[in-house]
């Protein structure tokens, strides 16, 4: 897997590799022990999928005191994920 770093420590981009031929594709999407490896979890403790239609905004959530991380994946489409660090002093 592919982990690139954004300007929110906490929040990184992950992408999984994707093995095709023939038949079509696999991706793992979640293995416990390659995650550790690389600093996260290792719990994962909840899994949610949602199909929004096209223009449709979803998912405006602060999470303080009782934070949960995310694991967000995009099916089919496109996706504009917004993540916000509204931590007092968290952009200086």
């Amino acid at each position: 897997m592919k982990i690139t770093p954004t300007a929110i420590p906490e929040v990184l981009l992950i992408e999984p590799k994707v093995f095709g031929d023939h038949r079509g594709w696999f991706c793992e999407t979640w293995q416990q022990e390659r995650y550790v490896e690389q600093g996260i979890g290792p719990a994962f403790v909840q899994d949610n999928q949602a199909y929004s239609g096209r223009g449709i905004l979803r998912g405006l959530h602060i999470q303080n005191p009782y934070s949960q991380g995310k694991l967000v994946q995009v099916l089919a489409g496109v996706v504009f994920d917004v993540a916000v660090d509204v931590r007092r002093g968290a952009l200086g």
